[in-house]
């Protein structure tokens, strides 16, 4: 009998060609094409905060704003993607309150920045990294991006196959769905605002269910989803190389989406 194979993708730089930048907020710096995990492991006591809100949204905010006020004001949902060490969401909210340099005119530079880079935008995520211990805001982060060429298709071919494919990724579900329209994934299948934790449960929990669990992933906080599932592909179609302490975990590195394909299939003749 044919075994039965689940797919897990991370989102961006491995389904999606991504353009990303960061703005400094104590100097004013940008950021260009950051890794935003690496931002935030500068760090001892940094998080990811990811708001669920259209850009738009923020782009029509008067740019002298607090965005502790833009938040609490429209209501906006925020959840913690990622962290540099164990935090909750209690610490960033009080964070977010207590810091009094930060104005949205730091979310509309790199939001401004990424259209300006992406005219042909697709999916386009904003956060902000915020430091519990000094309760400051120092980064404003947007990243922005479109599927790679061979997406599309490579994820068509598993479907056809009988594959199951599933996201995991750190974003929202506002851009995810979207995505998993676009490569034809069940809403159902998407893990949204998924922590490397989370990640990891995904893929111990499709193993209760699936004979074989692939994770294809390209950056850090894949890594204890790469650890668990049955075949770890590491995707450097983005980057271009790989860290050596991601590669020692994969068990396959692709340079293009399709790759995949040829991966799955010998997994399906095995």
């Amino acid at each position: 009998m044919e075994s039965k194979i689940a797919v897990v993708f991370d989102s961006a730089g491995t389904l999606l060609h991504m353009k990303r930048v960061a703005k400094d907020t104590i100097t004013g710096e940008k950021l260009d094409d950051i890794i935003t995990t690496d931002l935030v492991g500068r760090h001892p006591y940094c998080g990811l905060v990811i708001l669920h809100t259209d850009p738009d949204r923020i782009m029509k905010c008067n740019s002298h704003n607090r965005i502790y006020n833009f938040i609490q004001e429209n209501n906006i949902e925020i959840d913690l993607s990622c962290s540099s060490s164990p935090l909750t969401l209690d610490q960033v909210e009080k964070a977010l309150e207590l810091d009094t340099r930060t104005t949205m005119q730091d979310l509309h530079d790199v939001i401004t920045t990424i259209r300006n880079k992406c005219p042909d935008i697709f999916y386009l995520g904003v956060g902000i990294i915020v430091e519990i211990q000094s309760n400051t805001i120092v980064y404003t982060v947007c990243t922005g991006g479109r599927p790679f060429t061979n997406t599309p298709a490579a994820l068509n071919t598993l479907k056809e196959w009988g594959v199951d494919t599933f996201i995991a990724s750190g974003d929202s579900m506002r851009n995810l769905e979207t995505l998993a329209q676009v490569v034809g994934i069940p809403v159902e299948r998407v893990y949204d605002v998924a922590t490397p934790r989370k990640k990891e449960w995904v893929i111990r929990h499709l193993k209760k269910h699936y004979d074989k669990v692939v994770m294809v992933g390209d950056g850090i906080n894949d890594i204890l989803a790469l650890r668990e599932a049955d075949k770890a592909v590491l995707s450097i179609q983005q980057m271009g190389a790989c860290q050596e302490r991601l590669s020692v975990e994969a068990d396959i590195i692709i340079t293009d989406i399709k790759q995949i394909v040829k991966i799955i299939k010998e997994m399906k003749e095995q």
